[in-house]
This record gives structure tokens, C-alpha cells and sequence, in this order.
């Protein structure tokens, strides 16, 4: 009892993105148990992946219309899911940097519902697909739609990767956006398809609608370039001010933090600059 009172506290004090990878997580693992007591007792294979994975066929999905969200949910494999739920990690806790938890969950499900449209679409519409038999389960839409709708918003966020450097969040966007159209050919092309459903979710989302934007302060942490557009309403006075008058030391440090991330990404910013550009932010 006290590990299940353990469990339950963890998650009911986990952020929206680490509620999701638990409950992926946990699937997960029932799907392996399922796996390995149909492998010993010769059944009707996975109970999971037979009633929640979305096929392409029109009559299975019209009977079972709640697999085109409960795909995302079910992995095929270890390195599968371990590959989702790190992106789901990484890039869903800078997400919520910039947007509410009921933002994510939009994102994320509309991500899912899109991908799993245009999988149905492409395997009933595309000549090269029709006569194929696949089924669609993975939470790749859904962390497509997360890490597009972001680099849409923040393109020059600049994130340190382990022995690469500094890349900006526009081109991560881009590598794994051809990563998917060129892997295509090469096999599962409906699912790399709703992957790029997801995406197209994750970039219209943010371009086209954003009354659905909720970030969290007014600060914007990726480039010096954007400073004017995008901090200008941290910073303007209420009343006039001479432009020939010196700046004010909060506004010369401002610059100095801007071009810091700039050259380096936020994560540079030591503790005390990044508390005082949060601080900054909510005057």
C-alpha cells in the first residue's frame, strides 16, 4: 500500500507532460506482459494493440472509432517508446515554458488526431499504399505537433546538445521534418505520414491561432533579432523618454542578458539573471 500511495502522489504532483509519459509508460509495460503471456499460452495475440491500434482499414476503424486517438498510446518496441518519451520530455517541459497545461493537452491530441486522419487518408487514397496491411500506434504525431508548434514559436531558441553545440530550435524542426519525408520510401510510410500530420497540426496551431497561446510571462528566451518585436512590451516605459537620455541600468542589463542568449542560448544565463529576467517580465 505505501509503494501504490507513493505512486499516487507522484503523479498527482507531476506536471501535465510527466502525467502523460506515466500513463504511456504504464501502458507500455502492459502491453509487454500481454505480449509475453500470449507468446507462452499461443492466444489471440495483444488484447491492447488488437482493440487500440488504428488500422487503415475503413470497417475496422468504423467499429472501433477511438483507436484514431488510443494509437498514441501503444508502442511497438523499446527504443520506440524510449525515443518518444525523451522528446516528450525534453521538448514538452520547454513547451510549458510558453503555453498552460491545457494548451499541451491540445497540441498533443490534435497532433494524435490529425496524424492518425491523414494515416486512414493515405492508405485508402494513395495508389502506392492501398493494397498494403499496417497498423498505426505511437505517440509520434502528437510529439510532432509539441516540437513544431514550438519552433514556430521560438525558432531561435538556441538548445546545447552534448558534443554537437548550440543548434537553434528551427533547424532541429527541420532535420527531423526530412528525417520523416525521406524515410518514407524506405518503409511504414503511413505512419511517417502521420508524423508529418502531426507537424502540420504542431506549425498551424501556432501560426494561425494564437488566442490559444498562454505563456507563462512576457519573457522571450531565443534571440537579440527578435528583442524589438517581442520584448519591446517588457521594457517600454509609461511615459515618454528623452532618446538621448542614457539607458536605465535594468534596460542596459536586459541587453547584456539578450545578447547573451543570443551567442550562447538561455541555458547559459546564470541563476541570478534568469531570475531576474522572470522578475523583469512581470513588471
Amino acid at each position: 500500500m505505501q509503494l501504490l500511495d507513493t505512486i499516487t502522489d507522484k503523479f498527482s504532483s507531476a506536471n501535465v507532460v510527466m502525467k502523460m509519459i506515466y500513463i504511456t509508460a504504464f501502458i507500455f509495460l502492459i502491453s509487454l506482459l500481454l505480449n509475453t503471456v500470449s507468446f507462452f499460452f499461443n492466444s489471440h495475440g495483444n488484447f491492447l494493440i488488437n482493440w487500440f491500434a488504428l488500422s487503415p482499414n475503413l470497417d475496422s476503424f468504423l467499429s472501433k472509432p477511438w483507436t484514431i486517438l488510443s494509437y498514441g498510446f501503444l508502442h511497438d518496441g523499446f527504443f520506440h517508446i524510449i525515443f518518444n518519451l525523451l522528446v516528450l520530455y525534453y521538448f514538452g517541459t520547454l513547451f510549458l515554458d510558453y503555453f498552460n497545461s491545457k494548451t499541451f493537452l491540445n497540441y498533443y491530441f490534435l497532433g494524435i488526431l490529425v496524424g492518425g486522419i491523414v494515416f486512414l487518408l493515405s492508405y485508402n487514397f494513395l495508389p502506392a499504399l492501398k493494397s498494403r496491411n499496417a497498423l498505426l500506434v505511437g505517440a509520434s504525431a502528437g510529439v510532432m505537433s509539441i516540437l513544431i508548434g514550438l519552433a514556430t514559436l521560438i525558432p531561435n531558441y538556441a538548445m546545447r546538445f552534448q558534443w554537437i553545440g548550440f543548434i537553434k530550435l528551427k533547424h532541429v524542426a527541420l532535420f527531423v521534418v526530412i528525417l520523416d519525408i525521406l524515410q518514407i520510401p524506405m518503409g511504414n510510410a503511413g505512419g511517417h505520414l502521420a508524423h508529418l500530420g502531426g507537424a502540420l497540426t504542431g506549425f498551424l496551431l501556432t501560426q494561425y491561432f494564437p488566442e490559444k497561446k498562454s505563456q507563462k510571462s512576457k519573457n522571450v528566451f531565443f534571440s537579440r533579432k527578435n528583442k524589438e518585436n517581442n520584448l519591446k512590451t517588457v521594457y517600454k516605459s509609461k511615459k515618454p523618454v528623452n532618446s538621448t537620455f542614457k539607458k536605465s541600468e535594468d534596460q542596459q542589463k536586459i541587453d547584456h542578458i539578450l545578447d547573451k542568449i543570443s551567442k550562447s542560448g538561455y541555458e547559459a544565463l546564470s541563476k541570478e539573471e534568469k531570475q531576474f529576467l522572470f522578475d523583469f517580465g512581470k513588471k
